[in-house]
């Protein structure tokens, strides 16, 4: 599996488990955070980066403000939710990156 294929997987973990608790779903994403997905896989297969750096080191950002803002706010909410249940492996993956 490559580096994108890897963020797509942990995305789609944060992004479900960001609805699945904050917008009270059951399996299925939300329009929004359905929309979210989709858009962050966008700007992820159109990186022009090899090897891609974190977005938040990035020199352009790509993403539009709305959908800047709320990806924050799920990798923050989805992170901690996380860390808190012992996934300390992506805490050390993302520290040492």
């Amino acid at each position: 599996m490559d580096k994108k294929q890897k963020d797509k997987a942990l995305l789609d973990k944060f992004i479900g488990v960001y609805c699945r608790k904050k917008h009270r779903t059951d399996g299925m994403l939300c329009a929004d955070c359905a929309a979210l997905k989709d858009y962050a896989f966008e700007k992820l297969d159109k990186c022009p980066f090899d090897p891609k750096p974190k977005c938040k080191e990035c020199t352009v950002h790509c993403y539009a403000e709305p959908y800047r803002t709320t990806m924050k706010e799920v990798m923050k909410f989805s992170g901690i939710y996380f860390v808190k249940r012992g996934r300390l492996d992506w805490l050390f993956k993302y520290l040492m990156r």
